[in-house]
């Protein structure tokens, strides 16, 4: 049984401990995972201590097997990290589909995020649930003390009425 959940501040460790595997999953595709390891591992634990408040956990039959943040609480999704093990069975894809819905509960209409360009797997993820690729660029990741170039995605999830100019007959 799938459970999705607010994050709790004792659990922020296992939250970064996933994230971590996740991202060194990912990046492997990238190379250097070692050099950016602990810098990764700093940023995961940090984030999960003070931003607790902005975490969505899944659970699989009672397990935590990921995590999805909006870390400004706005439309931009922060994280999304499903835990290896737990990866292919679903749950990336109804951790999105509860953000996104959270997004248009706060009365917003389209839904962000951005990962590194090299990260095809997520890229893939997130085009397969209707994102497209808006914008590449590389710039200076304080976090990982790097230049990273990242691709930004987007995904209109509510529709907006054109604005009408003129007499309407």
């Amino acid at each position: 049984m799938i459970t999705i959940r607010n994050a709790r501040l004792d659990e922020a460790t296992l939250l970064a401990e996933i994230g971590v595997r996740a991202w060194e999953k990912a990046m492997v595709r990238v190379g250097e995972t070692g050099s950016m390891a602990d810098n990764a591992r700093r940023a995961f634990l940090n984030f999960t201590n003070s931003g607790f408040l902005t975490i969505s956990v899944i659970e699989l039959n009672g397990a935590t097997a990921g995590w999805a943040a909006r870390e400004d609480l706005d439309e931009v999704i922060s994280d999304l990290w499903i835990d290896p093990a737990y990866q292919g069975k679903g749950l990336g894809t109804a951790l999105l589909a509860e953000i996104e819905a959270e997004i248009v509960h706060q009365g917003f209409v389209k839904a962000s995020m951005q990962t590194h360009a090299r990260n095809t797997e997520t890229v893939s993820f997130f085009e397969k649930h209707g994102y497209a690729v808006h914008w590449l660029t590389t710039a200076y990741n304080p976090k990982l003390d790097r230049d990273v170039q990242s691709v930004g995605l987007s995904k209109q999830l509510v529709e907006v009425a054109p604005a009408v100019y003129g007499q309407e007959f």
